[in-house]
Order: structure tokens, then sequence, then C-alpha cells
């Protein structure tokens, strides 16, 4: 009688943290995972190649970013299921943190293969901490929607309590700047810059004040922004659901889109959006 064949191993997938500007942040733990990897899907192959020599490793490289992500699914889920242990870094930071990373997790994870994460260096976090600001409650919004968009998308958070962090590249530092003063001129906040390299720099004031420096200075370098949260006892004064709808009306019989209508009117009243979103909805049926 023939012997039962040995399962398969299945491979492994761990997203591993990297540091952000210092390589003394590499852990031990992020250090043994990469050198027990057969393969590591890295957004800038010759970047990673640096912190492997660092870290005395050779291994496989295969480059997994933004624009071929989608493409390189299959392939790595193949890898997985030949049973190969895979890790994969960004260029700095953790992956899936403005960073490619999330889909593949969740491919692999929905596959039934195990994934794992490797904690360590995010610039967000660190930003936050170094800012002085309230960290009990905080909103992570990544990189600013470019050009007007971006107008439109601060003034939808005029009333969000919690902290906000947002990411901020150095040629549009200054627009970001400008658009931030105008929309909380008072409101204090921190520009982080750099953080863990041989120029870090955190500034602490107000927008108005910061951005007053930023228009005077060339921006160099990567940006965490992070700002502080609305106060509480500035909203605005209730508003009936009447008035909601008649300027919801207005909105929307000028042809702006209901979606549209409804965080425009959220923001100015410091209400959740889907809140007057139901009230557009009721808007049209009667």
């Amino acid at each position: 009688m023939d012997e039962p064949k040995a399962k398969q191993k299945r491979g492994k997938l761990s997203l591993v943290a990297t540091p952000i500007g210092n390589l003394a942040d590499v852990s031990e733990r992020q250090r043994q995972t990469l050198a027990a990897a057969d393969l590591v899907a890295a957004e800038d192959t010759r970047h990673s190649g640096l912190l492997l020599t660092h870290l005395g490793l050779k291994k496989p490289l295969l480059s997994y970013y933004k624009h071929n992500e989608a493409g390189r699914e299959d392939e790595l889920l193949a890898r997985l299921a030949a049973g190969e242990d895979i890790a994969l870094i960004s260029d700095a930071g953790t992956p899936g943190i403005c960073d490619p990373g999330s889909a593949i997790l969740r491919a692999a994870a929905h596959a039934g293969f195990e994934v794992d994460a490797i904690p360590g260096p995010c610039a967000a976090i660190q930003a936050l901490v170094l800012s002085g600001l309230d960290t009990e409650r905080f909103a992570f919004e990544g990189f600013l929607p470019r050009g007007q968009a971006k107008r439109e998308f601060l003034q939808q958070l005029a009333a969000e309590e919690r902290t906000l962090v947002f990411y901020e590249a150095p040629h549009r530092l200054r627009e970001t700047m400008q658009m931030l003063a105008e929309a909380f001129g008072e409101r204090p906040m921190a520009v982080c810059r750099e953080l863990t390299k041989k120029f870090q720099e955190v500034q602490r004031g107000t927008a108005a004040e910061l951005n007053q420096i930023w228009q005077e200075r060339e921006p160099k370098g990567e940006y965490v922004l992070v700002l502080a949260g609305a106060d509480p006892a500035c909203h605005t004064p209730e508003v009936g659901e009447e008035q909601l709808k008649a300027e919801l009306k207005r909105l929307l019989d000028g042809g702006m889109k209901h979606k549209a209508a409804a965080r425009e009117v959220a923001a100015r009243y410091g209400l959740p959006v889907g809140e007057v979103y139901a009230l557009g909805l009721a808007l049209k049926r009667e």
C-alpha cells in the first residue's frame, strides 16, 4: 500500500516595516523575517538592495509598486502556493500605509495563506507624537487631493475634532500650507520634516504662522503635517432639519451632485455626511 504523500508546505506573506530614514531603527524581528524569506517584494529594488546589504543579506528581489501591484498578484499567490515565504517592503515605513501592500495581503488572506505584519517605523505616528498635539484621538488622511479638490476636502474637515495627520510632497507644500492657513488660520499645528534623518525638523505654531515661514523657505525633503482638531465649543449652533433641506435643495437645483451637496452642507454645520445625505434622499422622495 502506497504511503500518503506529505502535505505540501504553503508559503507565508509578511509585510515588513522598514526605517523611514535611520537604518539603526531596523528591529531584530524585521531582520529575521527578511533573512528567512525566499523572496523580497520591494517598491524599489535598488533602494531595498541597499537595506539588505546593510543587514548582510542577499535575497531575490521582485519589484512591487503602485503601478504594477495588480499585475503581480497572480505571480505572488502562485509563489506562495509553491511554498515560498515572501517578505514585502516599501521604500520606507509600513507597507499598506500610503504604500503598496494592503491589496496583496487581502488577496493572500482570502486565498487561505498565512499573513503577518512585522511592526516598525511609521512617519504618521512619529510626527503625531512629536507634534505635541492631542494623541488620544486622531485621523490619518494620507496625501491630500490636488488643486481645487484639496481646498474642498479641507473644508469638509473643518468640524473634525480629532487631530489630523497628512503627508505632503515638497513641491506641493507651499500650496497646501496656504490653504491650511486660509481654512484653519489660528489652529495649532506642526510641520515635521525629514523624520529620523540627519536634518529632522519639527516646527510648532499656528497654521498661519507656519504658512508664513514656508512661503519664504524652499521646501526640501519629506513632510508630515499635524493639525489640531476643532474645538467642540466652537461648533456652529444646531440647525433645523428644514433649513438643511432648503440648503440641500438650493445646491441640488444649482446642478450639484447629491453626494457633493451633502458633503458641503455637512462640513458647514459640523454634521455627519451620512445624516445630511439621508435628508437629501428624503427631499428627493418629497
